[in-house]
């Protein structure tokens, strides 16, 4: 027999002895009625009544408990729900029992005390018999006591997942770890018991309950909590040198390695204190475009290239090409894909996206149906010594794989780009710009296609991002380096990223730019200082943080949109698309060729201001073009 054959012949034969059980009660109360009605024994009369009608009353009550669901759960985990779905199951099934039995011949109707009786004892056993097996296996747990020099744990939240989490440490005393109470904002919680364990209060009130339990560590088990919520334990917790770990969402249960419960508990990663809620799609719906189809990815080695391989594998495309420059990196993704996550449907091209003869080779090959271009140069401060490059890779490159795209009938090709393509000040920024300008000029030029770009802020923990910088600096006992105290910047996570990206891919239309809505821009320095706590350190006294000043061309905060570019809502939450001025293809080219040429005569550091020119241009030409002609 097999693992899942027996436990489902184990299930069924626990709700078996339930509805046992629960028959021996039910007829238990009906005989019981009787006999509490009739002091002086029961008359001959009601006794044939009673031996008629006891099986009937018997199979009828446990039909309407089994039609209120009252079998569908193992008495062990019943809750208040479950007990109140009990007293109605009974009231229910009470009622019936009457109108049945008064439809019996005149005469032969059980006495009115009797029904009283039987409803009585039919809720005090049902409901008693789920009480005293819940009662029975929370004292079993109780009793489980943890080893001597356990540490004590504080949990928040008093929900399912505070509960799992309480239960987990109670079945497991070899984790060394015993709830010593918990924290929840529930108001009808407060000084209640839950599983056992007393509810403290509300985090509004955590300061006084760590000051007053001084646990050894704390527990976030909501693992759907606000980054407010989580900001507000945390802060209170590193105050007090107090370690802080969360309950994993289900996503992260799923993608694990098999582990326990606790075990999968993991530290607050910094993007769970960031100040807002992380945008999450359900990607097998919105991209279920790709689903069958032939889909390309540039740059499918690379932090964000790499996410997407793994969402789009998900929704099962024909083939997935991955398609990237670096060999030890499209290597590891591929390896990913096949091997850990099973998707053997995925062909890895070694190829340079500035390459317009092998870029053609392989779109002629393998004809996608959809094309994410995320191949890119975005280092700021490398692309400012080597514009070129940034141009070539970035923009250049940008048209090679739109243009090849569209001789191969691709019919969606969606850009990645970075909120520094908007008013660009660097090297880097002018690249994205023109490359956002390369796919206005590929849709006008190819309308079959239907083109898209991405514009996001930074992507916490993509290679050269600065959260990893920072942990490198805060590993090393710093100093943490941020350039200026004013500095802001919007953050998402990876995963929104690719969401984004995908979204995008169903979205557009025809040339649309899409930004995702990121809340406030968060303070450098204050992540900075949020790091350091989270590594169990206090800034400016045990890690020191140091002002070294803004490098040229870096803008204390970055912009989503351009002075003639407005937001307008999607059809996707927190979604919304930067309408502009449209740009012909023959301008794009006009732009491109004003760019080289400025490149390879050596005038390299001018670069952005003449993306900036260009840009005024573009305006110009746009508001001349929406002038109503006056009459002569």
């Amino acid at each position: 027999m097999s693992s899942h054959s027996r436990i489902r012949s184990s299930v069924l034969a626990r709700r078996s002895l339930q509805v046992a059980v629960d028959a021996v009660l039910i007829a238990a109360a009906y005989y019981l009625a009787f006999v509490l009605r009739f002091d002086e024994g029961i008359r001959p009369r009601y006794e044939r009544l009673l031996e008629d009608t006891i099986v009937f009353v018997v199979l009828g009550k446990l039909a309407v408990f089994a039609l209120f669901g009252l079998y569908h759960k193992l008495w062990r985990f019943v809750d208040q729900r479950d007990f109140e779905t009990a007293i109605r199951a009974v009231i229910v099934s009470t009622l019936l029992l009457v109108g049945a039995l008064f439809l019996l011949p005149r005469g032969a109707d059980p006495p009115r005390g009797v029904i009283a009786f039987d409803f009585l004892l039919t809720l005090l056993f049902i409901g008693g018999s789920r009480l005293l097996v819940r009662v029975m296996v929370e004292r079993g747990f109780r009793r489980t006591i943890a080893p001597r020099g356990a540490r004590e744990v504080l949990v928040v939240g008093a929900g399912n997942g505070g509960q799992l989490v309480a239960n987990e440490l109670r079945r497991n005393p070899q984790l060394r770890n015993v709830v010593i109470g918990f924290v929840d904002d529930d108001p009808r919680k407060r000084g209640a018991r839950v599983a056992g364990i007393k509810v403290e209060g509300t985090t509004d009130e955590l300061p006084r309950i760590l000051d007053g339990a001084d646990p050894d560590e704390v527990i976030i088990a909501i693992p759907s909590a606000p980054g407010a919520l989580r900001q507000k334990v945390v802060t209170a917790c590193r105050a007090r040198g107090i370690p802080v770990r969360t309950m994993p969402t289900v996503f992260e249960l799923l993608s694990g390695s098999g582990a326990g419960l606790i075990r999968q508990l993991r530290e607050v990663k910094v993007e769970d204190i960031l100040g807002r809620d992380p945008v999450r799609l359900e990607i097998d719906r919105v991209g279920a475009y790709m689903a069958g189809q032939v889909v390309l990815v540039t740059g499918a080695g690379g932090s964000i290239g790499s996410e997407l391989c793994r969402q789009i594998a998900r929704v099962g495309p024909r083939t997935l090409v991955l398609v990237d420059q670096t060999e030890s990196s499209l290597f590891e993704i591929q390896r990913e894909l096949t091997q850990d996550r099973h998707f053997s449907a995925v062909l890895a091209v070694l190829a340079d996206c500035k390459d317009a003869v092998r870029m053609r080779e392989i779109f002629l090959d393998h004809r996608p149906a959809v094309v994410f271009h995320a191949a890119a140069y975005k280092h700021v401060a490398l692309m400012e010594e080597n514009p070129i490059e940034a141009v070539r890779n970035n923009a250049v490159a940008t048209r090679i794989v739109a243009a090849a795209a569209a001789e191969a009938d691709a019919r969606r090709f969606v850009l990645v780009s970075t909120d520094k393509a908007v008013k660009p000040v660097t090297a880097m920024g002018a690249s994205k710009t023109l490359a956002e300008w390369a796919v206005q000029g590929a849709q006008h030029r190819h309308p079959q296609m239907r083109c898209a770009t991405v514009r996001f802020g930074n992507v916490l923990g993509s290679s050269g991002s600065v959260v990893p910088i920072f942990r490198r600096q805060i590993a090393a006992g710093g100093p943490v380096t941020v350039t200026d105290e004013s500095m802001t910047r919007y953050f998402m996570t990876i995963p929104e990223a690719v969401q984004l990206i995908i979204r995008a891919g169903d979205l557009g239309q025809g040339g649309e730019t899409y930004v995702l809505e990121m809340g406030d821009p968060v303070r450098i320095v204050d992540l900075a200082r949020n790091m350091i706590r989270l590594s169990g350190h206090e800034p400016d006294t045990e890690i020191p943080i140091e002002i070294v000043g803004r490098r040229a061309g870096e803008k204390l905060s970055e912009e989503l949109f351009n002075a003639d570019e407005r937001p307008q809502p999607t059809p996707a939450e927190k979604i919304v698309m930067a309408a502009g001025p449209p740009v012909s293809a023959e301008w794009v080219e006009e732009a491109f060729a004003r760019a080289e040429e400025l490149l390879y005569d050596g005038g390299a550091t001018g670069l952005a201001a003449t993306v900036a020119e260009l840009a005024a241009e573009r305006r110009t030409l746009a508001s001349e073009a929406a002038a109503p002609v006056r009459p002569s």
